[in-house]
Formats: C-alpha cells, sequence, structure tokens
C-alpha cells in the first residue's frame, strides 16, 4: 500500500489507507494543516533528517476523562501536594523538557526544531496547552497537548521529579473534565498511560468519538486552573461524587 505524498494542498488521504500507522509523507507544519490534521484524527511524528511524517495509529490509545485510574500511591502523593500545579504559565520550556527528556526505546528525540516551532505557534494560537509541576519556583514536570472541541490530544510528557508529571496529568484530567473536555488521545500505547486508565481501541471507533468531540465549542486561548486544587488535592484527585 503506498505511502501518501503531500504537497501545497490542504488536504489529507483517508486514514483508512495508512500502514501500520503511517498515513503519509510531505506537506508543511503551518497552523492550518496541523488543526486539519488533528480533527481528522492525524498527527506528525518523525526524527531528525526525515521527512515529515503523519500517523494515524490502528488500534488508538485513548481516554475518557473518567476513566482515570489513581492507585493508592499516586492519591497519598496528590493528598501531600508537593507541587504547585499551573497551566499555560511555560509552555516552550515544557516543550523544551519533553524534547531533552531520554525515552526507552528512542535514539533522540521527534521534537526536533520545526516541530517545536510549530506547536509554539499553536499555543500562541489558542490551540496547544502544558500543564505544569512546580517545585521551588522549578518546573519539574508536566505535559502539553492540542485541545478541539471536546478532545484534548496529549502529545509528551516528562518529569524532573517523583510522581511530576503523573500528579500533573492526573490534575490536567481532572481540569478537562471540568470543562465537559472528555476525551483524550493519547495516540499509541505505552504502560505507564494504561496504568493511568488509558486503553486501546480500534481507529475507526475513534474517529467517530472524535468527530462527536467535535460538535463541541473550542476552548480556545490561555488556560488557567478553575478546578478547587486544594479539594482535589484532599480528595486524593478523587472525583467529587466518588
Amino acid at each position: 500500500m503506498p505511502v501518501f505524498r503531500l504537497d501545497k494542498r490542504l488536504i489529507f488521504p483517508s486514514v483508512d489507507l495508512a500502514e501500520d500507522g503511517l498515513l503519509a509523507v510531505g506537506g508543511d507544519l503551518t497552523p492550518q494543516r496541523l488543526l486539519l490534521g488533528y480533527s481528522k484524527g492525524i498527527f506528525p511524528w518523525y526524527g531528525p533528517k526525515l521527512p515529515i511524517l503523519w500517523h494515524s495509529p490502528d488500534p488508538r490509545m485513548v481516554m475518557e476523562t473518567r476513566d482515570l485510574v489513581i492507585n493508592r500511591s499516586l492519591r497519598k502523593a496528590i493528598r501531600r501536594k508537593p507541587y504547585e500545579l499551573r497551566v499555560d504559565t511555560a509552555f516552550a520550556d515544557v516543550l523544551a523538557a519533553c524534547a531533552q527528556t531520554p525515552r526507552p526505546g528512542q535514539d533522540g528525540t521527534w521534537l526536533v526544531p520545526d516541530m517545536m516551532a510549530a506547536y509554539k505557534r499553536l499555543h500562541e494560537l489558542g490551540f496547544a496547552h502544558s500543564f505544569e509541576a512546580w517545585k521551588d519556583d522549578a518546573l519539574v514536570g508536566g505535559l502539553y497537548g492540542v485541545s478541539l472541541g471536546a478532545c484534548f490530544f496529549g502529545e509528551s510528557m516528562f518529569a524532573h521529579a517523583p510522581d511530576a508529571s503523573k500528579i500533573a496529568f492526573a490534575a490536567s484530567v481532572a481540569q478537562l473534565d471540568a470543562w465537559d473536555i472528555t476525551l483524550v488521545d493519547c495516540q499509541v500505547h505505552t504502560d505507564h498511560l494504561a496504568r493511568l486508565g488509558a486503553y486501546e481501541i480500534p481507529r475507526a471507533e475513534f474517529i467517530a468519538r472524535l468527530e462527536q468531540a467535535l460538535d463541541a465549542p473550542t476552548r480556545r486561548g490561555t488556560w488557567r486552573f478553575e478546578l478547587d486544587l486544594d479539594a482535589w488535592a484532599a480528595r486524593g484527585g478523587d472525583w467529587p461524587d466518588a
């Protein structure tokens, strides 16, 4: 099955034509193309010295916000409130930390300079966001992703302190749920995300869920926590109605 080569036209082939998740090569990383890709379940993922590669994996790793699993040790960590949690105060720093964090089985980073510039532009436009964990005014963990409609497309996370990314992720899911952004795209399977409640579904099911999520308005702009983080921490991250 061929891999499609994109040109300047703002189009993508059907995700059903992807081979082992790889759908297309080329094109560009303009905000318009990135947002079109995300809206169709397609995202860029490539490494240094490679052309832009566009993926739509099957199966797809996802989570509904209420699927979040907080185990006993993480619940205890949340109750201790070891970190100050923020949103959208250091997007570029989160991006850089994700790029610099070694990953098992990866040689180098997929967050090449062009990718970092593209996500910074999406952040400036109010579509990309960072959730952050801080300790003594130092950024020690976090994650970033793209938001469209009622879907948050998680891209990457990092931790430089115990449980920092897990706590930031748990808080992000709670805040997204409060905003009725209930579908979290985790892209591909990792044991880390599976332990937090993410699971794989067929791509066709993901696309159907995504299309429904995109009927909701996009919460665009700079985000701030509106969640009562003290009450959330006192519950150990549990839902108010748990």
